[in-house]
């Protein structure tokens, strides 16, 4: 590796990118589209010698856009930073992680060990206070919008000047261009098809 940092192309390609996402979250916000949930995974332990179950706790709702996340806007009222042109804050994007359905605890199924510890899960995200049913994202890995995507070798790259998405891990030929990528995606949530 040279010392070099990005070239100009590449700093273009980054600003690009961080404008992309926040244009993209007021066009979500403003169609209602659909968000899911995010959290962290709290394995158990103990607090003060009481035991603790594992949960999942919150830490927000994000759009889901195929391999990517988008952080969707807090409503708060204090002074936090926003993009003055768009009202809202820095985009946040996260690689998908993991995926489960909230649900309150039940029986243990004993059907399958893989089964069994998609039902803790569920359970997990119940304790975090998610309510049945909800859709919770949780192992999402943060993708920094900043120098390290040139020639990253992640969800998401830039390489030469242009931007791109990789939507299969571990294939090559898996990779879109960024714009006609998220266009796609945004355009999926504002109009979903029938029955979604």
């Amino acid at each position: 590796m040279s010392g070099q940092g990005p070239s100009p192309a590449d700093e273009a390609a980054i600003a690009h990118v961080r404008a992309a996402l926040a244009d993209a979250a007021a066009q979500l916000a403003a169609a209602g589209a659909r968000t899911e949930a995010l959290a962290e995974y709290v394995p158990a332990g103990r607090v003060l010698l009481v035991p603790r179950p594992e949960r999942l706790r919150p830490l927000g709702s994000v759009w889901r856009l195929g391999v990517l996340l988008l952080a969707a806007p807090q409503q708060s009222e204090g002074p936090v930073a926003a993009d003055a042109s768009s009202g809202f804050h820095e985009p946040q994007l996260f690689a998908t992680g993991s995926l489960t359905r909230s649900h309150e605890p039940g029986r243990a199924t004993f059907i399958a060990a893989s089964a069994e510890r998609r039902r803790q899960l569920g359970v997990a995200a119940f304790r975090g206070r998610f309510p049945p049913g909800t859709s919770v994202n949780f192992d999402a890995t943060p993708l920094p919008l900043d120098r390290s995507l040139v020639g990253s070798s992640g969800v998401l790259s830039v390489r030469e000047g242009t931007a791109y998405v990789r939507w299969r891990t571990g294939d090559p030929d898996a990779v879109a261009d960024f714009d006609s990528y998220l266009a796609e995606r945004v355009s999926l949530l504002v109009t979903p098809a029938e029955g979604d």
